[in-house]
């Protein structure tokens, strides 16, 4: 495919978030100014944030919840993301077994029930995010990648899920591809939503509960009753953890304010933490997303997708795609961007080359699609640590609780994610704060600039295994034996 081919599909691509692009997003809801209080305290209108929110409410109908974001609900990942519910809480079940292999099987039976629960909550509020379990099937585009699915499917099995493995003709009755080589179906842990309907929902399940919601609020700083605690110098010494109720000063629209609040859930994710401790264990990192414009019923049959399963190759450098319900093709992943010193910036969501390098990969993918066209182009910041799943801690003796890490897996993990962290500011010793991946943290990342040569060096490894039949190079398997890596 020609690069002036790639360019006249790009051509006409808004750049900007497909799911956010629509005339019927709510409006947004007034910034908050002045001086307030409240007993719970939510930094974050994402996913986790407003999963925070909703369950607190629904335990506790009296307490007084407020939640506050810097933009609007779900502008951010939880908006732009591809739309994938997993039920995995560890970044896929290799993952878990690799680094929590005592409790992996709890894991999955937490996950398994978790993702229960998003759909019933979608189910009681009527949320219209077009929620569907329609499983995951992963592809190999190259022979080598046969055995790494058969494996999967070996070691999936052994932990009770439903997977079949596909050979090529299989494969390709499900979606043709001539690049498909085999697959392996999992037919119930994966389901497909409207990602940034779904915030909305939650979003209006909150109002509706009586969680007082302000957008535009950005929250500048965490003070222990009149001590200024910024992130520059955050602790948890005695005067941290003497004083009662904390305060957040916020900004909104200009204006000052203040916010008193006993107990303060942060779920900030991706973007510059305040609390100082996160930065060593977090790095943000840039991923892009092609939409197609909708599919003629002459090209949805050259493709055979009947149904919609979303799908995913198994290369180290992987691509995610699903299809719509109005028959458009999200297509993205591939290239995990890490920008020099964790720099967040609107700017870095538009980057043509990987947009350029989707195209051809699209195209490649699906040579009967020639003639589609992108209708949008989009970026969005990832919060990933070493382990590539969430992690967990308190600050301020207990009164602040954080979650971060979910690399990409936080539609579904994030209301997992919550539940730990109302029970942590409830202090409860519960089956979910003795699980080891609540207990332990990830390893941190080193300090620029050995972070990003680090990064960028095994970005360029895997690169380079996926061009060599998955062969890795002495770094990766150095970073393997230590437990410390980067997953795109």
């Amino acid at each position: 495919m020609t690069l002036s081919h790639t360019g006249r599909a790009l051509a006409d691509a808004a750049p900007v978030p497909y799911w956010l692009d629509r005339p019927d997003r709510p409006d947004p809801l007034p910034p908050l100014a002045g001086r307030h209080s409240a007993d719970l305290l939510v930094i974050g209108g994402g996913y986790s944030g407003l999963w925070a929110a909703l369950l607190a409410k629904q335990a506790d109908p009296d307490r007084d919840v407020l939640l506050v974001d810097a933009g609007t609900c779900g502008w951010a990942a939880s908006g732009r993301n591809g739309g994938f519910c997993a039920a995995s809480l560890t970044h896929g079940l290799a993952n878990g077994v690799d680094r929590f292999p005592e409790e992996v099987g709890e894991l999955e039976r937490l996950g398994r029930d978790n993702l229960d629960a998003i759909a019933a909550t979608v189910a009681k509020y009527d949320i219209d995010c077009d929620f569907e379990r329609t499983g995951e099937l992963a592809v190999a585009v190259e022979p080598y990648q046969l055995d790494g699915l058969a494996a999967d499917a070996d070691l999936a099995r052994r932990y009770g899920h439903r997977v079949r493995l596909l050979d090529r003709d299989e494969v390709r009755a499900e979606v043709h591809s001539p690049t498909y080589l085999g697959g392996m179906f999992d037919a119930d842990r994966v389901a497909m939503v409207d990602p940034a309907k779904l915030a909305w929902g939650l979003r209006r399940a909150c109002l509706d509960l009586g969680v007082r919601v302000h957008e535009h609020t950005r929250v500048t700083g965490l003070r222990a009753d009149s001590a200024a605690l910024h992130a520059s110098t955050l602790g948890t010494g005695p005067a941290a953890q003497s004083a009662d109720p904390g305060r957040v000063d916020t900004r909104a629209a200009g204006l000052p304010g203040s916010i008193r609040a006993r107990r303060v859930v942060l779920a900030t994710n991706a973007f510059p933490p305040l609390l100082r401790r996160l930065r060593a264990y977090l790095v943000p990192v840039y991923d892009h997303v092609l939409m197609t414009e909708p599919l003629t019923p002459a090209q949805r049959d050259a493709i055979g997708w009947r149904n919609r399963q979303g799908l995913a190759d198994t290369a180290n450098q992987f691509h995610y795609y699903r299809i719509t319900t109005d028959g458009r093709i999200l297509f993205g992943g591939y290239d995990a961007v890490y920008h020099y010193g964790n720099r967040v910036a609107p700017e870095l969501e538009q980057r043509q080359a990987t947009f350029t390098t989707l195209a051809r990969h699209f195209f490649t993918t699906f040579p009967q699609l020639a003639d589609v066209r992108f209708s949008h182009r989009w970026g969005g910041v990832i919060d990933t640590c070493t382990r590539f799943c969430p992690f967990f801690g308190t600050a301020y003796g207990g009164r602040l609780a954080y979650a971060a890490g979910y690399t990409g897996l936080g539609v579904g993990a994030t209301r997992f994610g919550a539940r730990v962290l109302l029970d942590l500011l409830d202090g409860g010793n519960t089956p979910l704060t003795r699980l080891d991946l609540v207990r332990r943290k990830p390893l941190p990342f080193p300090p620029e600039p050995v972070r990003a040569v680090g990064i960028n060096l095994t970005r360029w490894s895997l690169a380079r295994a996926d061009a060599r039949e998955g062969r890795r190079d002495l770094w990766l398997r150095t970073l393997d034996r230590f437990g410390l890596g980067f997953d795109s």
